[in-house]
């Protein structure tokens, strides 16, 4: 699982900052395409801002622009942050919700361990696993009301095929979020341009009150990434 970075809740979205254009040479050993990402990294604002800060990475922005946006974090709210290391979505929403004063309670999961993150609980499972859910609901005291994923899994250069593979990987979080959501919570998972498919708009619909697209601003122009929003959750048999 590939995930993001981190972020604190209370900048608005980073990168505002016009940083001086760094050019790195191809060093012997390195391949062009790593010098290419390398020098994309030097130049690229949220990247710069994400270490200012102390974040884990720039992706914390996406989260940071998707709650300015569409209002999913608040204080006291439980929230599930799926596929979560190295645990900036985890951080934004801790941040967000107030979990280290006690106000909300913010749950990050992931196969991968994590370094501790405070106010936050972690959880180092499949969320396949049968028994995640329950564990979940101890952690958080109940249900959640926000079930979150920026889970993509690695890349192979066939855009069809990259595109079914996020959409799979965000089919199976929502068939968690559906069995952990509180009635009114919301759900978010990365999806490719193109929209989602009818397997996961489908049930999308039937249980959420309202489901849309948005692309961040700290989302890479050159990335074909959007994001499902979807709010409202209603239980339907």
């Amino acid at each position: 699982m590939t995930q993001k970075g981190s972020g604190d809740g209370n900048n608005g979205g980073g990168g505002g900052r016009r940083q001086k254009s760094v050019r790195v040479k191809t060093a012997h050993k390195r391949s062009l395409s790593s010098t290419l990402w390398l020098q994309r990294q030097l130049n690229d604002p949220y990247v710069a801002e994400a270490k200012r800060l102390g974040y884990r990475s720039r992706a914390a922005f996406k989260l940071v622009q998707l709650d300015e946006k569409y209002h999913l974090l608040g204080p006291g709210k439980r929230v599930v942050d799926l596929g979560a290391a190295p645990g900036g979505w985890t951080q934004v929403a801790v941040a967000r919700v107030g979990s280290e004063q006690g106000r909300g309670c913010v749950v990050g999961l992931d196969i991968l361990p994590m370094d501790p993150i405070p106010g936050a609980s972690l959880m180092q499972a499949d969320f396949l696993d049968p028994a995640a859910p329950d564990k979940l609901r101890d952690l958080l005291g109940g249900g959640a009301d926000l079930v979150m994923s920026d889970m993509a899994a690695p890349t192979t250069g066939h855009t069809k095929t990259d595109h079914l593979r996020v959409i799979g990987l965000a089919e199976t979080a929502l068939q968690f979020a559906l069995e952990v959501l509180e009635p009114g919570g919301a759900f978010v998972a990365k999806v490719f341009q193109g929209g989602s498919e009818k397997e996961l708009l489908d049930p999308l619909k039937k249980h959420f009150a309202v489901v849309r697209h948005a692309k961040p601003a700290a989302s890479r122009a050159d990335s074909s990434e959007m994001y499902v929003v979807a709010t409202g959750f209603r239980r339907v048999t």
